[in-house]
């Protein structure tokens, strides 16, 4: 066949949204092939392995077709038929809400979602159950960066500026991010930016691939990032290096921050991360040097207990060397999850309504419930964040819809939520496998994929994209908006909740209209013409907007706000008993929990399983040579796996991926103390020992 009869589209995994194209193959297995896409301008056509073998998933043989039903005789998953299983899980929802009142009823996202389903979601939760008990897995991913993001700049969107830019910019500080494993495609923009006379900083604790790439590598102790931040603020404003011009005119609060970092003197700093003085003068000359630069940070420093001040504090430097708010520079997040980006913008976080709007802003509950056709008082308050509403399940919660995400695998504390999620009187899942979290369920429903449906997904960028439809799927799959119809109309109001994407879009255009994420001059036809849409964009004659903060910030003066802050340990620091620091993380050939890419052979093949990776001093001392089975211990469980032996790891530190469920589980041993502000975890450091298995 012809490269006309391929359908574009993107990528169902990560936020880069590579663009793609899928082609029938006209054979049974499988049904559509990957063809390169080279006009969509992120990727250029480059697709790293999961996006190439992204068809798999939707083959039958890997993915659910019919319902199931949990046999109260047996025990057991039974197919049932589509009327059956809504009916039960229905029921289930009533009889919790009826028995415990609305917040007994739970609802759980995920940051792969498109727009169209989170945003039903979120209605579905205020408007059908009337429960503030929503949240979803992308406050495990990026929620810390989007506080300091608010607190600084009035407006949280990943990226403030194209990805385009980061090859023309003078220096880049990367914190915490392993581009060449999480987002392959990406790591060109980095090896351009050398090529164009750019120096690339990456601070991790480990040598990964991607700070193979850097021209200075530092490697903090794991929590420590924040001290590291201010040391270099505090050489910055030593060496007399600050930008006074624009911390005069463009800023508030810099004496405060000022007086934060100068408290953080480099020899101190160096004690509390490792890094040597040398390398924090060198990392701040090369910054301040540069006409334009750039900090961009991932998890490593946002999944940490203090995630929102160490974030702030890395703005804080782009502030006070003047570079932010300018052409080529500027702070931003690398967002991780697909739909990362917009599914914290449309109502399934559990203090936001659609358009990134706050629910407790009277004025917003009165737009939303205007569009929606409710009484504002109506909707109920903000709920509990993700770790908390799942560490509530069986207590105050009493069932749960779950979709799109796995949290047996993905949340912290595994063991722990895994028992909580038991515990329910009804739980219901809605997803195209048969994920760990699935299995619980009493209700299994079986949903679409990306290739099988269209919507819309927001990247890092903040660009608006569509990925369209490109085959029917199996006869026994119904997609999440339909479920959400169903649901509604058996509860009472199936009428507020269209199945067709492009019309619940254009409800959320309405919805979002005036707040902080508007989409309200995006449409499906503009979205496909223009290879994507940035948002803000208020009306259809507005070009989007691919750079924020050039003429001012979002706040109120129009002016960026330093937020004063200083280090702190982590949660849980090492002792006798936990003596080694574990960071996770992931690895190229698989994505978030696993439950789909576990799936692909040629993956799996790849990347099989768990592992430890240790330095050879830490390995001499515990007696471990590579491939031997190793256990890590922490105080809230015990996992296991083949130790792989490695220089490129500090030798006070261990790392774990967290794709894999079973006695390898990474997210059994983490920490799930919470950051004050975004209530993210602290998946990046916890106190552990290491015993030979």
């Amino acid at each position: 066949m012809s490269d006309a009869t391929a359908v574009p589209t993107h990528c169902p995994y990560c936020a880069l949204q590579c663009g793609m194209s899928l082609r029938p193959t006209g054979l049974p297995e499988p049904l559509v092939e990957v063809v390169e896409r080279t006009d969509f301008p992120v990727n250029r056509g480059a697709l790293c392995g999961k996006g190439r073998t992204a068809p798999a998933v939707l083959s039958s043989r890997v993915r659910l077709t019919e319902p199931l039903v949990r046999d109260p005789g047996t025990g057991a998953l039974t197919p049932a038929s589509w009327e059956e299983a809504l009916a039960a899980v229905a029921d289930g929802l009533r009889r919790a809400r009826a028995g415990h009142g609305p917040d007994a009823v739970g609802a759980f996202g995920g940051g792969g979602l498109t727009n169209e389903k989170a945003y039903s979601l979120g209605k579905f939760a205020r408007v059908v159950l009337g429960t503030s008990q929503i949240d979803y897995n992308g406050r495990f991913c990026m929620s810390s960066a989007a506080a300091a993001h608010q607190r600084a700049f009035g407006l949280d969107r990943g990226l403030p500026f194209p990805l385009e830019d980061v090859p023309r910019t003078g220096c880049v500080i990367l914190v915490g991010s392993n581009l060449a494993e999480t987002m392959p495609p990406a790591l060109r923009y980095l090896t351009e930016l050398r090529e164009n006379g750019g120096r690339l900083i990456v601070v991790d604790p480990r040598r990964t691939r991607t700070a193979e790439q850097a021209d200075l590598h530092l490697a903090p102790r794991p929590g420590t990032d924040l001290a590291l931040a201010l040391g270099m603020l505090h050489l910055v404003v030593a060496g007399g290096r600050v930008d006074e011009e624009f911390v005069a005119g463009r800023t508030t609060g810099w004496e405060a921050a000022r007086a934060g970092a100068m408290s953080h003197w480099p020899e101190q700093v160096e004690r509390i991360t490792g890094v040597p003085v040398p390398l924090l003068r060198e990392a701040v000359a090369m910054f301040c040097d540069a006409p334009a630069g750039m900090v961009l940070t991932a998890r490593g420093p946002e999944q940490q207990s203090k995630g929102t001040d160490t974030v702030s504090a890395w703005i804080n430097l782009c502030l006070a060397t003047g570079k932010a708010g300018r052409p080529l520079s500027g702070y931003g997040c690398l967002t991780g999850q697909g739909n990362g980006q917009g599914g914290r913008e449309h109502g399934q976080k559990a203090d936001q309504l659609p358009g990134y709007r706050r629910l407790d802003d009277p004025a917003a509950r009165a737009h939303v419930a205007g569009v929606w056709g409710v009484d504002p008082e109506s909707l109920p308050g903000p709920g509990r964040s993700a770790y908390e509403l799942l560490d509530a399940l069986g207590g105050e919660v009493r069932a749960l819809l779950l979709m799109g995400s796995n949290p047996v695998v993905s949340a912290p504390r595994a063991a722990h939520v895994e028992e909580r999620l038991r515990s329910l009187d009804f739980l219901a899942v809605a997803d195209v496998v048969l994920s760990e979290t699935a299995a619980l369920a009493d209700v299994v429903l079986p949903v679409t994929q990306w290739a099988e449906e269209t919507g819309t997904m927001t990247s890092l960028e903040g660009r608006v994209l569509l990925r369209r439809r490109a085959l029917d799927p199996p006869p026994g799959v119904r997609s999440d908006l339909e479920v959400l119809h169903g649901l509604a109309e058996l509860l009472g109001d199936g009428k507020g909740f269209p199945t067709d994407p492009e019309e619940v879009f254009e409800e959320l255009r309405r919805a979002s209209a005036g707040g902080p994420a508007d989409y309200a001059g995006i449409d499906y036809r503009r979205v496909e013409e223009e290879k994507g849409v940035f948002w803000p964009c208020p009306s259809p004659e507005h070009p989007g907007t691919p750079r924020l903060f050039l003429d001012r910030f979002a706040t109120a003066d129009g002016r960026a706000r330093f937020v004063p802050v200083t280090h702190r340990p982590a949660a849980e620091e090492t002792d006798a008993a936990y003596p080694v620091v574990l960071t996770t993380g992931r690895v190229v050939s698989q994505y978030q929990s696993g439950a789909q890419t576990r799936r692909v052979d040629e993956l799996n093949a790849a990347a099989p399983g768990p592992f430890v990776e240790l330095h050879p001093r830490l390995a001499e001392r515990l007696g471990v040579g590579e491939g031997e089975r190793v256990a890590v211990v922490s105080r809230r469980g015990r996992a296991v796996a083949p130790a792989r032996i490695t220089p490129s790891i500090r030798p006070d530190t261990v790392f774990m991926p967290f794709h894999w469920a079973g006695e390898g589980r990474a997210n059994t041993l983490v920490n799930p103390a919470l950051d004050p502000v975004s209530r993210m975890p602290e998946f990046k450091v916890c106190a552990v020992r290491l015993e030979r298995a």
